[in-house]
């Protein structure tokens, strides 16, 4: 588009602590709600299409999506793609403790023939417990980085061919260079595909 442009963007955001109290309740209408009404508001100022990068929040977007006044790109579906597009088969799948265990991935996955492994429940409450008192907050420790090389390494063991970095942190301290897998990072892949699509209409 030229030195320094790039399309227009409106972003709005409830604080994490809302949507966290719906999230750790199970209500996915209110988490409903919440990714409504700031659709409602992108979309009054203009906005021609929604992304969000929280992969955990997607549970409601079957929710969301017949009544959003504006489509939405879904994150695990284009993560799915380009799981496809690269060759891969089996993906671990790291995020909250309530997207490992949840439905996204498995239902965006299957769609596209492929399967997903998730870590045993010790590990999901790990993992969730660096995401949202280490990672949310900055956190970033040489310890949890090799506790997350370690349970990719496990599902390497057991089968899987790449992994789904499948929470807006996670890639801040897993080193590719170093990971025991390919990884798909859920975050850069929804903003390329938000370029792509807003390019679209310049």
């Amino acid at each position: 588009m030229g030195e320094h442009r790039h399309p227009e963007i409106t972003m709005h955001t409830y604080p994490l602590s809302q949507y966290m109290v719906h999230i750790r309740a199970g209500d996915w209408e209110k988490v409903r709600q919440l990714m409504l009404s700031s659709a409602h508001k992108v979309a009054q100022a203009g906005a021609d299409f929604a992304i969000c990068p929280d992969n955990t929040i997607h549970q409601a977007f079957d929710l969301v999506v017949p009544k959003s006044p504006i489509p939405w790109l879904h994150i695990a579906e284009l993560v799915a793609k380009q799981a496809r597009q690269n060759g891969f088969r089996h993906l671990g799948i790291l995020g909250t403790k309530y997207l490992m265990a949840g439905p996204v991935y498995p239902d965006a996955l299957g769609k596209l023939g492929l399967s997903c492994a998730i870590p045993e429940k010790q590990a999901r409450e790990r993992i969730d417990n660096i995401i949202f008192k280490e990672l949310v907050n900055g956190v970033f420790t040489e310890k949890s980085r090799l506790y997350f090389n370690d349970v990719i390494g496990d599902f390497k063991q057991a089968g899987c061919d790449a992994v789904v970095l499948g929470c807006t942190e996670i890639p801040l301290i897993v080193d590719v260079n170093d990971c025991p897998l390919p990884s798909l990072d859920s975050t850069r892949l929804l903003a390329r595909a938000a370029l792509r699509k807003a390019l679209e209409t310049v």
